[in-house]
């Protein structure tokens, strides 16, 4: 069996950052695994600019967002596997990792990162109805097939979902020559960043439909593709509303309808999820509640900037250094977090403060956009803190500090959002 201090499963932006952040803290011992045939992941399809600002204080593209990372890690002793799939993790971080090269093999590993980043929703998951027809696409795969393989994968196109992957290829599908005839939204708001709306939507005449969504598909019955999609006006509760179909004469439908943690390989290891988030439970230091097992990017909480994605693989990467040299240490003073109105999730679930040098910061989404609000801060049923914020919106990650002393002490810790 072969034996290395640490393994990253995943060589996207997330597990190449852990691998840097390990490295700067101590770690020698550092193999990545990676399925693709290249280093870097979804930012390699990734053309537009935009990427780098709080990390590099530039803009940059996706692919040379990776590139300064691959770079990074290529000046260390980082040793990488592409083209090997990772098949299990025992929590026992006994590593099963599969590659024609080398065939199947087991790694024994003193600590695992978990940077294996998230998947499209497709048609199926959320149950779209009318024919089943060709030219549907997650706006990921059109994505990939435009960038990189240079296909344009229709002319006449209507877009479901304002994610923010579904709003740039608004724009490139209109850039390399297609007519996109209207970006479809369920909710009342729009559920990609600000920006993306204004540069890939009104900046290009794209009429967005809020609270609308697709109802029915129809096919080219000679050449089974799509022919028409049929759109519909939804209700509060998101139910169609009879006799407020809109029909658009099209050939193709790219569907950007949320994004969801790839966590079959966290489940083998014994892994706990969240049930909000659908990535693991973690403590502070972004340690699962499997020893030496942490979790970071897009496998553990979806983000909306790659930035933030670096920084908590950087954070990663020397906690599983921290914990390789000074070993697994417990603590019995655990605080949960708790998310109250408003708020969907926070992340990290659960601090340890005598375990920690500093103070702590966690991560949320708030469920609906609001405008002057307070985050409340409550320990034990007590408020501690509250601050203002003039707008939150759902497809904006919010960091909220934690002073170490607040979580001295406290059993949960709950935020919720408050009007002002």
């Amino acid at each position: 069996m072969i034996k290395h201090n640490l393994v990253i499963i995943g060589g996207g932006p997330a597990g190449l950052a852990a691998a840097y952040g390990a490295y700067q803290a101590g770690e020698r011992d550092i193999l990545i695994v990676e399925r693709d045939d290249t280093l870097g992941g979804i930012l390699n399809q990734c053309i537009h600019n935009g990427f780098g600002l709080t990390r590099f204080k530039e803009e940059l593209s996706g692919p040379e967002y990776a590139a300064r990372y691959e770079e990074m890690v290529a000046s260390t002793s980082v040793e990488v596997r592409i083209n090997t799939m990772a098949l299990d993790i025992s929590n026992e971080k006994v590593v099963t990792i599969m590659s024609s090269q080398h065939g199947l093999e087991q790694i024994q590993a003193k600590a695992v990162i978990l940077a294996m980043g998230c998947r499209e929703r497709s048609r199926g998951a959320i149950s779209i109805p009318g024919d089943r027809v060709a030219g549907i696409y997650t706006a990921g795969a059109a994505q990939k097939y435009c960038n990189i393989d240079g296909y344009l994968v229709g002319k006449r196109v209507v877009i479901l979902g304002s994610g923010d992957i579904g709003l740039i290829m608004a724009r490139r599908m209109t850039l390399e020559g297609a007519k996109v005839l209207a970006d479809v939204e369920i909710c009342p708001y729009s559920n990609g960043l600000n920006r993306n709306i204004v540069q890939c939507l009104k900046d290009y005449d794209i009429p967005l439909y809020l609270s609308h969504t697709v109802t029915n598909v129809i096919a080219d019955e000679k050449h089974r593709r799509v022919k028409q999609v049929v759109i519909s006006k939804v209700d509060e509760k998101k139910n169609p509303i009879p006799g407020t179909e809109i029909t658009f004469d099209c050939d193709t439908l790219l569907l950007s309808v949320g994004l969801i943690p790839e966590n079959e390989l966290s489940k083998n290891a014994g892994v706990e999820l969240d049930r909000r988030t659908r990535g693991p439970l973690v403590y502070e230091n972004l340690e699962t509640h499997v020893p030496g097992i942490f979790a970071c990017g897009n496998v553990l909480q979806v983000h909306d900037l790659v930035d933030f994605v670096s920084a908590e693989g950087e954070k990663a990467g020397k906690s599983a250094a921290m914990f390789i040299q000074n070993g697994g240490k417990s603590s019995d003073e655990i605080v949960e977090m708790l998310p109250g109105d408003g708020i969907g999730y926070l992340c990290p679930q659960s601090f340890r403060p005598s375990l920690m040098e500093g103070n702590g910061e966690v991560s949320f989404r708030v469920r609906a956009p609001m405008d002057n609000v307070s985050i409340v801060i409550e320990k034990d049923g007590v408020e501690v803190q509250a601050i203002r914020k003039l707008k939150v919106i759902p497809s904006e990650m919010e960091k909220l500090p934690l002073k170490k002393e607040v979580l001295e002490g406290a059993k949960t810790i709950k935020v919720y959002a408050r009007k002002n």
